[in-house]
C-alpha cells in the first residue's frame, strides 16, 4: 500500500514538473518608469494561436493604464519613443480593440493599478507570435519590440494611441 502512494506521489510530482517546465515564460521584459526604477515583470508564452501575456507591475499611478506592444526593442528614458510605434500586422494602421474597421496587433487590454501602485494582469493576444508563428507579425524580429504602459486607460477605438497619453513604463521584451 505504502509503495502505491509512494508511486503515485512520484507520478504527481513528475506531473507537476512537466507543467511547470512548460509554464517557463518564453520570453521576458523588465519594465523600467522614465527614472529608471522598476515597474514590474512581463513573461510571455507561445501558444498555437498567438501569446499569453503576464503583467506584474509596480510603481504606477493607480488607475486604469493603456497597454500596448510597440515595435521597436529599445526603452529609452525619459519618453520611450524609441520603442516606436505600435505592433501592425497590415499597411493599415488602425487602433482599438472596439474600432469597427478592425485594431493593430499591438493593441492589448487596459491594466488596472490599484491605490498602493501595483497590478497584475494576464490576457491572451491572437494577433501575435514570438517567432512569427502561423503567420503572426514576430515580437522577437531582428529589432525586437516592447510592452508600453501608457498614463490613462485606452478607450480602444479614438486614433492613434485610444487617448491612452505618455508612456510611463517600457519592457524590451527577450
Amino acid at each position: 500500500m505504502i509503495s502505491k502512494i509512494l508511486a503515485a506521489a512520484i507520478v504527481m510530482a513528475l506531473g507537476a514538473g512537466a507543467v511547470a517546465a512548460q509554464a517557463a515564460p518564453a520570453a521576458v521584459a523588465d519594465l523600467k518608469r522614465a527614472d529608471g526604477v522598476s515597474a514590474g515583470s512581463v513573461s510571455l508564452n507561445q501558444g498555437s494561436k498567438g501569446v499569453m501575456i503576464h503583467i506584474t507591475a509596480s510603481g504606477l499611478t493607480p488607475g486604469w493604464h493603456a497597454v500596448h506592444f510597440h515595435d521597436t526593442g529599445a526603452c529609452s528614458a525619459p519618453d520611450f519613443k524609441s520603442a516606436g510605434g505600435h505592433v501592425h500586422a497590415m499597411a493599415t494602421h488602425v487602433h482599438g480593440l472596439l474600432n469597427p474597421d478592425g485594431n493593430e496587433a499591438g493593441d492589448l487590454p487596459n491594466i488596472f493599478i490599484a491605490g498602493d501602485g501595483t497590478g497584475s494582469a494576464e490576457f491572451f493576444s491572437a494577433t501575435v507570435s514570438l517567432d512569427g508563428h502561423e503567420g503572426l507579425p514576430a515580437l522577437l524580429d531582428k529589432d525586437g519590440s516592447a510592452l508600453v504602459i501608457h498614463a490613462g486607460p485606452d478607450d480602444f477605438v479614438s486614433q492613434p494611441i485610444g487617448g491612452a497619453g505618455a508612456r510611463v513604463a517600457c519592457g524590451v521584451i527577450r
